[in-house]
């Protein structure tokens, strides 16, 4: 895998960049679209390339779980058992055993945690989620690391930087032994934790990034910790991560939150925002986010956003849609999702453009300012 950056902002830390992988190249900033189990809920893999998106996620917990990752490695892996042809990466299913799954025990081995699905009990180790992100066959994987929640004491924090750098090491030792099984590159990013404490995350991050291939993610962020804080969090990160490598800020994806994000020096990003508030009914539009099912739009026939680039946006009416959510039909779920996300590829779209024509500082004042007042955004 190589990335390239191809264009800063003068004013900012933004930049554009080229990832490519054995899947294709993409472009950067980028935003993922969350597949958890596999799938993009409600999206077909074309669907999904032609809202733009590059790269989906895919969560190793949720498929070892179901169909397990002897189904998928019989498949050939991720990208023949659902078809995208894309570039994937799977999160490591550290985030989801410590927010999950019930009853889980953790040790400097790993993690022993009950299903969520059925109360059995399993063990994930960093070497058992390599293997099952070997088999999964995803371009880009995550290391395997201990994420506290935000309102942690500070001992806590500690323990887990430490934990995650002797389990990132194991990740490494286990993936050298093992090559990948499906015949293409799979590159690890290891995950900076540390929470909000700066003399953390500088530690976290000295100490994972001889491991760092090509690429280092932000973790343990957009879980509690005060909003400042966390962009502030962000803006240290900027000026200790690599600047020749991608920077994945995992979990954080308000449109706000995006921009800003970018602003510091970010590349990638996830969110189950777009998707999962998609089907609760709360469809970002130009004009900020509209809860679909309210009941002032029973008779509202205007269009849901007329200034949307897909034509669902602008043909559909906010009545038609709402009366779609309010008898459970499917199609307005898949109506929410689809103009959610390409409401989220458009923005990063532009993103890209405004840092390339060198006005994205101007441009990210005078949105963020716009939108202050939008409920969602």
């Amino acid at each position: 895998m190589k990335f390239t950056v191809q264009s800063s902002d003068s004013n900012t830390s933004a930049r554009t960049g080229v990832l490519e992988t054995d899947h294709g190249t993409l472009e950067t900033p980028v935003f993922m679209p969350i597949g958890t189990v596999g799938a993009v809920k409600t999206m077909a893999p074309h669907e999904l390339e032609g809202l733009g998106s590059q790269i989906i996620m895919g969560n190793t917990y949720h498929l070892y779980l179901r169909p397990g990752m002897e189904v998928v490695k019989g498949a050939g892996g991720l990208h023949k058992f659902n078809m995208w042809t894309r570039p994937i990466l799977t999160d490591s299913g550290g985030f989801q055993v410590f927010s999950l799954a019930r009853l889980n025990k953790i040790t400097d081995d790993g993690v022993d945690f009950q299903s969520h699905l059925d109360g059995s009990r399993h063990m994930f180790t960093p070497e058992f989620s390599m293997e099952i992100q070997r088999n999964l066959g995803a371009d880009i994987i995550m290391a395997f690391d201990e994420c506290p929640p935000g309102d942690s004491d500070l001992n806590t924090l500690k323990i887990a930087v430490e934990r995650t750098t002797s389990w990132m090491k194991r990740c490494a030792d286990w993936l050298k032994k093992y090559p990948e099984v499906h015949g293409y590159q799979q590159t690890v990013f290891p995950i900076v934790q540390g929470s909000v404490h700066q003399e953390l995350r500088k530690k976290s991050m000295d100490e994972l990034i001889p491991y760092s291939i090509c690429g280092m993610a932000v973790g343990g962020l957009a879980v509690g910790e005060e909003k400042n804080a966390m962009m502030d969090t962000v803006e240290f990160c900027d000026s200790i991560l690599p600047k020749e490598q991608p920077r994945y800020l995992m979990g954080v994806g308000r449109p706000s939150d995006l921009v800003k994000s970018v602003h510091r020096g970010m590349d990638m990003f996830d969110c189950v925002v777009p998707t999962r508030n998609g089907r609760n009914g709360h469809i970002f539009t130009s004009e900020g986010v509209i809860n679909i099912k309210n009941e002032k739009y029973k008779k509202n026939f205007s269009p849901i956003d007329p200034n949307s680039s897909h034509a669902w946006g602008r043909i559909f009416s906010k009545s038609y849609v709402r009366h779609l959510f309010n008898i459970n039909e499917i199609l307005g779920l898949r109506i929410a999702s689809t103009l959610n996300l390409s409401y989220y590829h458009d923005l990063m779209a532009t993103i890209r453009e405004k840092i390339r024509n060198g006005d994205f500082d101007s441009w990210a004042k005078t949105w963020l300012n716009d939108i202050e007042n939008k409920k969602g955004m």
